[in-house]
């Protein structure tokens, strides 16, 4: 498996060619296991593949959600103009997620303490925000965050991210989750006012649901 990319719809185009070809039936999907991307250029985040009609409006809008902090779906619908169908399955009877990662990242300050771990020591191994947290695992009736953490490491005098996922849909969830992670990327890098550097992206199952497949 190819694992260095220059941009993320590089990774995308790969790896629908390569799951379709190589991957094995699980569940309701076709998948691979323990992938790992290495992105030389993260804010190279829009995917322009023909046969992904993906929409930099709605990724951004739930960027801006994550900025909020907010687990309301419908915060994300006045934010987007509509609440999309996958969130809206995914929520309690109250219509909040734990999948918001912006919820996540500010909860106990986490983010805050990493600028913060960073500033105070560029070679810090400690700039962790955890997401996915299987202590809370019966928190998880309605939705399971795909993430487990995100790490930030300083090297060569730039910000670069490691992303480590348990599950990660390559159709809707990749697609868009590295458009919000390497906002976040970016947006620690200027709190730090250094440049963004490599983004890595490790998913222990990428997959493709059978509908997804052309």
């Amino acid at each position: 498996m190819k694992t260095i990319f220059d941009n993320a719809n590089e990774v995308f185009d790969y790896y629908f060619d390569y799951i379709v070809n190589h991957g094995v039936i699980f569940q309701n999907t076709r998948a691979v296991f323990n992938v790992g991307v290495h992105i030389n250029n993260p804010m190279d985040n829009h995917i322009t593949s023909d046969m992904r009609n993906w929409k930099k409006q709605y990724a951004h809008s739930e960027w801006i959600w994550y900025l909020t902090g907010d687990r309301s779906i419908y915060t994300l619908g006045d934010i987007y103009g509509k609440v999309p169908k996958i969130w809206t399955k995914m929520a309690d009877a109250h219509g909040n997620v734990n999948s918001n990662y912006g919820y996540q990242w500010s909860r106990h300050g986490q983010l805050d303490k990493v600028i913060n771990m960073l500033r105070k020591n560029k070679q810090t191994r400690q700039a962790s925000i955890s997401i996915y947290d299987g202590k809370e695992i019966s928190k998880y009736k309605h939705d399971t965050p795909c993430t487990y953490a995100v790490n930030f490491t300083i090297y060569d005098g730039k910000l670069n991210m490691s992303v480590m996922m348990r599950s990660n849909d390559l159709w809707y969830g990749f697609c868009n989750d590295q458009y919000c992670f390497s906002m976040l990327q970016e947006t620690v890098a200027d709190h730090l006012k250094m440049p963004v550097g490599w983004y890595y992206h490790f998913v222990n199952n990428m997959h493709l649901y059978e509908s997804q497949l052309i």
